[in-house]
């Protein structure tokens, strides 16, 4: 067992609440020992959270037979909610639980919706509507979970440095972050390959894909609540996001029932001076800016999440499937902060918070433009499945002269079919149920021939027609509807081979068939670029922004800018719900459509941010020296306030 006995030192730590506990380091360091739990429970729950959701799509798809457009509305609706329930968690932590009993409590939610989630992918367990039923509590309860702890977790490793390690700290989140994606890396990986290669029920194992996670989430509890003895708790202080919503609805309450002989106010929210200090409405003011500024973004989020639905379901269409985004992001992250900044400072280019999240916004519109052409050389070697209830069938006329067939019930093939002649687009028949056994008339040369097959939903079928002296004969071949795959017919009298693309198909003689195989299919390597195009925004867009609202957020604000942060996530997830079920478009289309969104969006939030002042949060102290300030005294400071908050007091332009 290693023990650093010579190094570590415990240290007495004296709570608010008055109880004092040991706050042992890290070998010598100014680490708190209990951070590590922290950073382990952080690694097992994103390794939970994402490693469900590597496989939700296709599980919605395979087992719970949903539409694409479907799955995915339901996939990016499960999004928003884990983005919207992190209010309700900032809300509790901070004026009912405290983020310690926060996490504890939310965290034994979250494992049993993954409980709930895994039994419902067990096929024994009732029918298919007990599976739906049960995803969608699993669902909801990972969403209140996961969301509920997202804003306490990282803001509780901060609360267990002492104030003067800000260094430590700052090094802190950035371990913190690096823990989020390699548990992502590794649950993108390891759980489709749970799903895909292990077998249970007959079927992909849906059921040990969800378990996992389950298991890694009640790891991660039991891990932080190891540490529960080192922690620091602050008790709950209330709530600063309630005091923001009440004031700012008193203000608007007291604005609509002014009068015209009411003073007038410099700004609106000063009406609610007779109630809230004046430092608290001029750091709402502050808050107010930025949330202005991040209206325009969920459109970024709206492309950025679709990794996980449109993005997978086009990798299933080619000829593997790899999530990149997490794996990039640990190469991307040290190699924009160690190379490209630096250069880009070396050209003396003056690269602000927001001119970054502007550029992160182009590469997110890029990624989409080039998953638009994968999108489009996809559909070239793809057969779509067909609906519920119905199968594709196309027929290949071999005989010497032309046919015409005549299927009960349907007006498919009204026309002959001329021989040899290249084959028809896959028509769409209607078996009315899961298979049905159909009688085929086929006419050749004022003959009458029959061919009785039987055709189950959604296969993809090519019917063979060749002469014998007999008569005609029918030959009735399943496909691979997933991508395009090759198949030879072979006429001649001896068997052949062929090789094309470094695959070999061995043809029997006689109007043989050779096995269904996949050659020169579009790569998954394809999709590499959109992915690092994806990366690279994130990169510039999601970690600077939310370095720009920290440094913009009055010390006391900070959690409310963070809702307001995840909250346009949330909002995201409802524009790609909205276009899924309303627009109609075909995936290259709708691909392209959220390109130019994006751009045009951008062009907007350039605008608005060339016009955006950057403030210091800091000067507030000097302004406001006691925290709440007498009225009396404070009128010439009131009017002082908008000119004196600049980072930049010499340069008075509005700069991006």
């Amino acid at each position: 067992m290693l023990f650093c006995d010579y190094l570590t030192e415990l240290k007495l730590e004296i709570h608010e609440s008055g109880q004092t506990s040991k706050s042992p380091k890290l070998c010598g360091t100014n680490y708190p020992v209990c951070i590590s739990f922290i950073v382990v429970n952080e690694f097992c729950e994103r390794f939970s959270y994402y490693g469900m959701k590597a496989v939700l799509t296709l599980y919605f798809i395979n087992y719970l037979q949903w539409d694409q457009n479907l799955s995915t509305a339901v996939y990016h609706a499960f999004s928003s909610l884990c983005y919207f329930t992190p209010v309700l968690g900032a809300i509790i932590a901070d004026s009912w639980l405290g983020k310690f009993k926060t996490i504890v409590y939310l965290s034994v939610v979250y494992v049993l919706g993954h409980v709930v989630k895994s039994v419902g992918a067990i096929p024994s367990v009732g029918d298919s509507t007990i599976h739906i039923a049960l995803s969608m509590v699993g669902l909801i309860l990972i969403a209140f979970g996961t969301g509920g702890i997202k804003p306490c977790v990282a803001a509780f490793g901060g609360d267990q440095f002492d104030e003067e390690h800000i260094n430590e700290r700052r090094k802190f989140f950035s371990i913190f972050y690096m823990s989020i994606n390699a548990g992502s890396v590794l649950s993108t990986v390891i759980t489709p390959i749970l799903r895909g290669n292990v077998q249970c029920f007959g079927s992909d194992c849906y059921a040990l894909a969800f378990g996992v996670p389950a298991i890694l989430m009640v790891i991660a509890l039991v891990v932080f609540i190891s540490g529960s003895g080192m922690y620091k708790k602050s008790p709950p202080e209330g709530n600063v996001l309630l005091d923001v919503c009440q004031c700012l609805g008193l203000a608007i309450k007291n604005r609509w029932m002014s009068s015209t002989y009411d003073p007038k106010r410099k700004h609106w929210l000063d009406w609610a001076e007779e109630k809230y200090p004046r430092r608290l409405i001029h750091e709402i003011k502050m808050v107010l800016k930025v949330l202005v500024l991040y209206i325009p973004l969920p459109m970024f989020w709206a492309l950025f999440d679709q990794q996980g639905s449109r993005w997978t379901l086009q990798a299933t269409r080619m000829n593997m499937a790899f999530m990149l985004n997490a794996l990039l992001i640990l190469i991307f992250v040290p190699i924009f902060d160690v190379v490209v900044y630096p250069l880009i400072g070396l050209c003396r280019i003056n690269l602000t918070p927001l001119k970054k999240m502007a550029v992160g916004m182009i590469f997110a519109a890029l990624a989409f433009g080039a998953a638009t052409l994968v999108e489009v050389n996809v559909m070239k070697t793809v057969v779509e499945p067909a609906p519920h209830g119905q199968c594709l069938l196309q027929v290949y006329n071999l005989a010497d002269s032309d046919v015409k067939l005549s299927i009960p019930g349907s007006n498919l093939f009204s026309q002959p079919i001329k021989s040899y002649e290249d084959p028809q687009a896959y028509q769409h028949l209607e078996l009315g149920g899961h298979n049905k056994t159909i009688t085929v008339g086929i006419n050749h040369s004022g003959h009458f021939h029959e061919c009785r097959e039987t055709f189950t939903e959604q296969k993809a079928y090519s019917l063979v027609l060749h002469s014998k002296t007999s008569g005609i004969v029918c030959q009735l071949v399943s496909l691979k509807f997933k991508y395009c795959s090759n198949r030879f017919i072979n006429t001649r009298s001896e068997a052949v081979n062929v090789t094309i693309g470094g695959v070999d198909f061995y043809i029997p003689a006689d109007y043989g068939i050779s096995p269904n195989k996949s050659a020169n299919n579009v790569h998954i390597a394809w999709q590499i670029p959109q992915y690092a195009l994806m990366t690279a925004g994130e990169v510039m867009f999601s970690i600077t922004g939310i370095e720009f609202s920290y440094s913009q957020a009055p010390a006391n604000m900070k959690s409310v800018l963070q809702a307001g942060w995840l909250l346009t996530v949330a909002f995201g997830n409802v524009i790609v719900l909205i276009v899924a079920e309303g627009a109609g478009l075909d995936q290259w289309m709708e691909f392209l459509l959220f390109a130019g969104l994006l751009v045009a969006v951008c062009i907007i939030f350039s605008i608005m941010a060339y016009f955006y002042t950057y403030v210091d949060p800091g000067e507030l102290d000097k302004l406001f020296p006691d925290k709440t300030v007498n009225e009396d005294e404070d009128d010439l400071k009131k009017d002082q306030t908008d000119d004196t908050m600049y980072l930049n007091s010499v340069e008075k332009g509005p700069k991006m």
